[in-house]
């Protein structure tokens, strides 16, 4: 097709589970074509994994392939940047300065400080930043989402998220465990930066609102670990809604347990992303119903991220397609010269910058025996 984007890819190689991920959402919905990458930290790996993916160009590093991709006459559009935490920022400099619309990986950053620079890196290029924080692209998120902004479970005043796994709960010996439990390479936050950002994006995005404070209580339980692998944290919101925020990566018996509840004056929302297109609704003194994507009861916000008819699951892959075909409806509507249009959602880069603030605060706080720190 013509019209697809060009896409490069930095990080992602053969033994990368989250570059798959990726290279399979931006084929879903046939918007994106992969021409170029950098797919590894070396150039062995790199050339290696280009060749298996059959890419017509592939580099030794993302500096090298940034500055050739913006001389070609048919160079990428967008990158996907899919590396360890601390390479996000470099790499997706490098790309925006030369006007290359960035996708990127949650989160972030591995620092606050790499954060606030990529904030004002985008803010100076006329490229797109999207952030793929995935959950947001499911449809009874959008769902929840519509439900909330259009009053129907009143003025918010608890919110309720938790991201329990049990992966780590002894040491691992693979590639995904290592660099996620070393901080120079993660950040500063071990469960919170993995998974606590997407529960707590996941609450923000719902419910429209902004945490004000936070006191958080951060352990690494196996023995040697360098950052935590459970974090309970309680929120105070603006506006004065109250939040409880648990993750944890040695919780035996879950598997990606991201759950979310929210309850307002009339009423209140539950999802789990284990059962992802259900989404309970209760108002008060009514029996708690079910709602169903693209069933009785679901909205236009769902409708129009769903791809099959009720009953069919959609879910972890799906979900990151709509980010990428979101992703492409603004990269298009942007080199025709036109606004995004107000149905166009994705995770930005101040949604990336809030992230790594709920880290850097956590992580304050639990340095001071859980005491309440601003965001």
């Amino acid at each position: 097709m013509a019209d697809r984007i060009r896409l490069g890819m930095v990080g992602g190689g053969n033994d990368a589970f989250i570059g798959g991920v990726h290279r399979i959402a931006s084929r879903i919905d046939d918007h994106f074509e992969l021409v170029a990458g950098a797919l590894s930290s070396t150039p062995e790996k790199s050339r290696a994994s280009g060749e298996a993916l059959g890419l017509p160009r592939v580099y030794d590093d993302f500096k090298s392939m940034a500055i050739r991709e913006a001389r070609l006459k048919n160079g990428i559009e967008a990158v996907s940047i899919v590396t360890p935490n601390h390479v996000h920022y470099a790499a997706a400099r490098e790309f925006l300065k030369r006007g290359i619309h960035v996708i990127c990986d949650k989160p972030l950053t591995s620092t606050l400080a790499d954060a606030k620079k990529l904030v004002k890196a985008t803010e100076t290029s006329d490229a797109l930043f999207v952030l793929t924080h995935n959950y947001t692209g499911y449809p009874m998120v959008r769902q929840a989402r519509e439900m909330v902004a259009a009053g129907e479970i009143g003025a918010i005043r608890v919110v309720q998220a938790e991201y329990p796994q049990d992966w780590l709960t002894v040491q691992q010996d693979i590639k995904q465990a290592e660099w996620r439990t070393d901080p120079a390479r993660s950040g500063a936050g071990g469960s919170t930066g993995d998974i606590g950002t997407h529960a707590y994006n996941l609450a923000c995005f719902i419910t429209g609102l902004e945490a004000r404070e936070l006191a958080a209580d951060l352990e690494a339980f196996v023995p040697g670990r360098q950052v935590d692998d459970n974090a309970h944290v309680m929120l105070r919101f603006e506006g004065g809604a109250k939040g409880m925020l648990w993750s944890s990566q040695v919780a035996p018996g879950n598997e990606n347990a991201l759950r979310i509840r929210i309850y307002g004056e009339k009423g209140g929302l539950e999802w789990a992303q284990e059962e992802p297109n259900y989404l309970w609704h209760t108002t008060f003194g009514e029996p708690k119903r079910l709602i169903t994507r693209a069933g009785a009861g679901a909205g236009s916000a769902a409708a129009r991220v769903s791809r099959v008819p009720p009953g069919h699951p959609e879910g972890y892959l799906e979900g990151f397609a709509n980010i990428y075909t979101e992703a492409a409806l603004a990269i298009k509507a942007h080199q025709a010269g036109q606004p995004r249009g107000p149905d166009i959602v994705y995770p930005t880069i101040s949604d990336g910058l809030k992230g790594v603030q709920f880290v850097d605060a956590c992580v304050r706080s639990s340095q001071r025996n859980a005491a309440w720190v601003k965001v």
